[in-house]
């Protein structure tokens, strides 16, 4: 089982562990829910989000300031 991940230089099909959520592919990415926005499968989700076989995982890093 797997699914493609798009992040920034990041363009790859991954390995998919059971149980694997948003939450866990930004933990392992170092990357936080606050300044990362996930698609998946062209849709908003949450970081609780199940990611299932041939998902589509798209992070978008977001910018502010002031």
């Amino acid at each position: 089982m797997e699914f493609k991940l798009k992040f920034k230089d990041i363009d790859e099909i991954r390995q998919l562990k059971e149980n694997y959520t948003i939450k866990n592919l930004l933990d392992e990415l170092n990357q936080s829910s606050q300044t990362i926005v996930a698609k998946q499968n062209g849709e908003l989700a949450i970081e609780d989000s199940v990611i299932h076989d041939g998902d589509e995982i798209n992070l978008i890093q977001i910018i502010y300031g002031g």
